[in-house]
């Protein structure tokens, strides 16, 4: 196989989870002007999914695909999986950009209750994870597949939005380099780590938080989503002899 850079994904179909989110809307937008094929995965709204997927470059290898599918429920994504082999008839990217979060002080161990801890884990970590599982034959059989987890900078600076998230991307960035060594050669699987970025991820987070951020910053702006998307289309073009990494995209948050 050759692991040279590209400039095109022509023929190539890109799955991305959460790809109404701020970043995954904007990767897909990324990717599909570089030709691949997007289907975006979400939990609801396959109407309003799709009419965003028809505003991104159109390609040749056919219209970009909403599915409905949660990463919470395998089953589910089994018949996504389905789906994309009978409609569109390959996978071979899969970006899982899904996710959610709340603010919850670190030392307000009483706030993170049980049932917060296992709905933040599983949305975050099992899911990704359930994901690739239902999504890696069709990645093998690419026999040039990439997974792109999207992690956080929390996962190894301990700080985030709550301890349970911080445990959760601790848990993608490991999970990054061991499905790595599992789905070799066929499959590359990479992480990218934001930092603060300029979008509604994290609830109540405002424009005070932000410019707060900004100034305590090497590069004195947060993240962009493009940021974060750029990254990943990197991973897919130019870093293709990159396997198990995590590429840190936080403007220097982290430093």
């Amino acid at each position: 196989m050759s692991f040279e850079p590209i400039d095109r994904l022509d023929q190539r179909v890109a799955v991305i989870t959460g790809g109404k989110g701020a970043i995954g809307l904007a990767t897909a937008r990324r990717l599909a002007a570089r030709g691949a094929r997007i289907v975006s995965l979400d939990r609801r709204d396959p109407a309003g999914v799709q009419a965003l997927l028809d505003t991104l470059p159109a390609v040749e290898s056919g219209r970009h695909l909403a599915l409905t599918a949660s990463i919470l429920d395998s089953a589910q994504l089994v018949a996504a999986a389905q789906a994309v082999q009978e409609q569109v008839g390959r996978c071979d990217i899969l970006v899982n950009s899904a996710g959610s979060t709340r603010s919850i002080p670190a030392a307000d161990l009483v706030a993170l209750t049980d049932a917060v801890f296992d709905e933040i884990l599983q949305t975050n970590l099992r899911g990704m994870f359930a994901t690739i599982r239902a999504f890696a034959p069709l990645l093998k059989a690419s026999g040039d597949g990439l997974v792109v987890n999207v992690s956080s900078i929390a996962g190894f600076t301990g700080t985030g939005s709550n301890l349970a998230y911080v445990a959760a991307k601790a848990g993608v960035d490991v999970l990054t380099k061991s499905l790595a060594k599992v789905l070799a050669p066929q499959v590359r699987v990479l992480a990218v780590s934001p930092g603060v970025v300029d979008s509604t991820f994290v609830p109540g987070r405002g424009a005070d938080f932000n410019e707060k951020t900004a100034a305590s910053m090497p590069l004195k702006r947060i993240g962009e989503v493009d940021d974060i998307a750029a990254a990943i289309e990197a991973c897919a073009t130019t870093l293709r002899f990159a396997t198990g990494s995590r590429f840190v995209i936080d403007g220097g948050r982290s430093l």
